[in-house]
């Protein structure tokens, strides 16, 4: 195994402990401060703040800028069973991913050592790091470290300053296509690897780095993929120099999606089953080696995937939008996103909770039909091909936590057809987006709940779009194409062939001037 696995953990022509001392030394230079580095920099920052505590107490907001240092051990977090009530709990820092009775885990944190702080701490210490360059708090995830994992040190952090995602106000499609004046769409997406899987990566592969430095038996990481799980791992991996391995399913992910592993170094292994395959095999796998299993089964992911829920709150100055709507495939994102907005409702950032939706596949949808029988009825599927490949999913891992979710937020379940969800990306695209398929997922369950009232033109909805539409630019050919079957194309926008002749271009130019 170590044979196999060690050519991926450095870079060709020079090991990985010196590739990445050189590009601390390069950062350092550019941003003109000492040659240990941003590391380095964070720590000599620390001190000043210290001396700042023996001054006094000052404002509530020296207190925040206070608190990473004078209280970095008060805060602590460990895993417990999802369902609770067991007693049994475990450190982060051992390799486990269920309860005894096979359930899932879920970090907790000590709330009552964070609820000295009240809301407008907190508000004050997370408003005070956007956007800044201090190692680690520029990460839209990071700058909330002591609510995702207070116990790590700076120094095992792997992060490419991720989260602090654009909340795009898409005012055109809204007013025009769905009569409502407060739509958002929060664009994670726009991130290192294109997709939302960064906020839970950066996480995961940091504690997996402090474990490696503590001496934990890990060899790699691991996971089964739709595609965008994947190009997270591979790339985080690669920037610790821990050697990655991951499982797709052969032919059923776009082109970006598989090159973006395969460009990181991963052992890339392309197998001849749909994700719930490769899912069986990568658990079978982590039972007998040492590869430690990156899939959101593992709940540190979701601590990661959290930030993205407080980033819109911090976004639209802590008020709640009355409306989330997440494609949901696996389903650990949706708790995720509740996780936030759980936090900050109960460490008094804010007094209430949105209503969430989750938007599923036509083709892949076991939630949806859940949702329809009541909850009584949570059997797996058979998922279909869709569009929406990353949550081709038909036996999600994190059914019961989603559903956990929507119970207490008073949530919905819709669904969307293949036809649906390309037109529904397909005309938001037209008012300045680029959507992938799965964000038109989450548009067409939104048409669906303003055609029946359930959603009124005032409230503030925010969709979350969870991947960059470039990484699905093969189906957006297909569709302005007219290429695939059994969809009509409403809003197809094919180019026009021309000859090299001014009055043929000009005939073109005037019929569609014409019809304007």
């Amino acid at each position: 195994m170590a044979a196999l696995l060690s050519p991926m953990a450095a870079l060709p022509g020079c090991s990985g402990a010196r590739a990445m001392s050189s590009r601390r030394s390069v950062v350092a230079q550019r941003v003109v401060v000492p040659a240990s580095g941003l590391r380095a920099q964070s720590r000599s920052r620390a001190a000043v703040v210290g001396v700042r505590a023996i001054m006094g107490k000052g404002n509530i907001r020296e207190q925040a800028m206070r608190v990473p240092v004078e209280k970095k051990g008060e805060f602590s977090a460990k895993f417990v069973p999802f369902t609770g009530g067991s007693g049994e709990e475990y450190s982060l820092d051992e390799v486990i991913y269920r309860a005894k009775d096979g359930g899932l885990l879920d970090v907790q944190h000590d709330m009552e050592a964070l609820a000295k702080y009240d809301g407008d701490y907190w508000k004050t210490l997370f408003d005070g790091r956007v956007g800044k360059t201090v190692w680690p708090y520029g990460s839209g995830v990071w700058s909330k470290k002591e609510w995702i994992l207070p116990g790590i040190s700076d120094d095992d952090i792997v992060s490419m300053f991720e989260g602090n995602s654009n909340l795009f106000w898409a005012e055109r499609y809204g007013r025009e296509c769905l009569g409502m004046s407060d739509l958002w769409v929060k664009q994670c997406g726009n991130s290192h690897t294109g997709s939302f899987k960064d906020l839970g990566m950066t996480a995961l592969v940091s504690q997996v780095n402090r474990m490696r430095k503590q001496g934990k038996p890990i060899a790699a990481v691991g996971c089964a993929s739709t595609g965008d799980t994947s190009a997270a791992l591979s790339a985080y991996a690669a920037a610790a120099g821990i050697p990655s391995i991951v499982f797709l399913p052969a032919d059923k992910i776009s082109l970006a999606q598989l090159v973006q592993p395969i460009a990181n170094g991963s052992l890339v292994l392309s197998i001849d089953t749909d994700f719930d395959g490769c899912m069986r095999l990568i658990r079978e796998v982590t039972a007998e080696l040492p590869i430690y299993l990156a899939n959101s089964l593992n709940s540190l992911r979701l601590e990661g995937q959290k930030s993205a829920a407080i980033e819109i709150l911090q976004q639209f100055d802590w008020q709640v939008p009355d409306y989330v709507i997440i494609p949901g495939g696996n389903l650990g994102n949706v708790y995720a996103f509740f996780k936030g907005f759980k936090m900050c409702k109960d460490l008094g950032l804010v007094d209430k909770l949105p209503r969430m939706v989750v938007a599923q596949a036509h083709n892949a949808n076991p939630l949806y039909r859940a949702y329809k029988s009541g909850y009584t009825d949570l059997s797996p599927m058979k998922a279909e091909p869709t569009f929406a490949s990353a949550i081709q999913i038909g036996d999600p891992v994190s059914i019961d936590r989603a559903i956990y979710a929507l119970k207490e937020t008073n949530g919905i379940v819709e669904e969307a057809t293949e036809e649906e969800l390309m037109d529904a990306a397909a005309q938001a695209d037209l008012t300045g987006m680029f959507n992938c398929p799965h964000t038109g997922v989450a548009l067409a369950a939104l048409k669906k709940l303003r055609a029946n009232q359930t959603i009124s033109p005032s409230d503030r909805v925010v969709v979350i779009s969870t991947a960059h539409g470039l990484k699905f630019a093969q189906s957006k050919v297909a569709y302005h194409a007219g290429e695939i079957e059994g969809i009509v194309g409403k809003y197809a926008n094919p180019p026009v062939k021309v000859k090299e002749d001014f009055g043929a271009v000009m005939d073109v130019l005037a019929q569609r001037l014409k019809s304007q």
